[in-house]
């Protein structure tokens, strides 16, 4: 659910202040200002910060991951998503749903079409924006979650050694929200191998407090895209037709 934050002004008068001393509190008054949401270590596990920056490193490093611009995918066979990095541009195509998304996730703006029908009516077209949006915010972290790890918000704590579901050894951290995203009560924990650094498992938890995941994946298929290293294996499913490019036609996000 997104997190909508109401800010009401209050206006206090006062008789017995001259106009000059209101004049003056008035040019003297701050606006009000909000912390951007940050990755704060201070909130996290030392060791698991450590493994977090082991983890970014074998997959490509901060740099290469913020040059990389175009990304491609299909996400388990359901739909294929186009993300320009830079501006914000998405597109979905989701055959299942005889829709597709021209969006920008940065502006929260875009057209969307179903079936036949391009949506024209503003109240519509919000809700499909949105939902577009989560979908993309879905797809994309199964894909790029070793690249999230220290987003703003997110908390890391390790858990030290475990075994993956086939049996493989790895060190486990886990990554709960503050505040951030749609679904902020969710918790991952991530199985990292502790020679290679790549992630070997995810569990999802709808709710942090859960005691049993929702579900396991272990992550197979790892190859180099670019200049960055992505896996294309969870358990039975697959993320299909990853493409990385720095160019890409800009059409595809103007035209249905």
């Amino acid at each position: 659910m997104k997190n909508i934050i109401f800010i009401s002004a209050l206006i206090l008068c006062f008789a017995c202040q001259s106009k000059e001393k209101s004049d003056e509190q008035n040019e003297n008054q701050q606006p009000e200002t909000r912390e951007a949401p940050v990755f704060k270590p201070e909130h996290s596990d030392a060791k698991a910060v450590e493994l977090a920056d082991k983890v970014l490193k074998v997959h490509g490093g901060q740099e290469n991951w913020d040059n990389t611009r175009y990304i491609a995918w299909n996400f388990l066979g359901a739909r294929d998503l186009i993300w320009d990095k830079y501006t914000g541009n998405v597109r979905i195509d989701f055959p299942g749903q005889q829709s597709t998304y021209l969006i920008n996730i940065n502006e929260d703006t875009g057209r969307v079409k179903i079936g036949d029908r391009e949506l024209t009516k503003s109240d519509s077209l919000e809700k499909y924006i949105e939902r577009g949006k989560q979908i993309w915010v879905n797809d994309s972290y199964w894909l790029v979650f070793p690249f999230k790890f220290k987003d703003p918000g997110v908390q890391l704590k390790y858990h030290g050694k475990d075994s993956t579901l086939s049996g493989k050894d790895a060190e486990v951290i886990s990554l709960t929200f503050e505040d951030v995203g749609f679904t902020p009560q969710n918790k991952y924990k991530a199985y990292i191998d502790p020679q290679s650094h790549l992630i070997l498992q995810w569990d999802f938890y709808r709710n942090a407090a859960d005691s049993a995941a929702s579900f396991s994946n272990e992550w197979t298929g790892y190859q180099k895209y670019g200049e960055i290293q992505l896996s294309s294996g969870r358990g039975e499913r697959t993320l299909g037709n990853i493409r990385v490019a720095q160019e890409w036609e800009d059409e595809v996000f103007k035209k249905f």
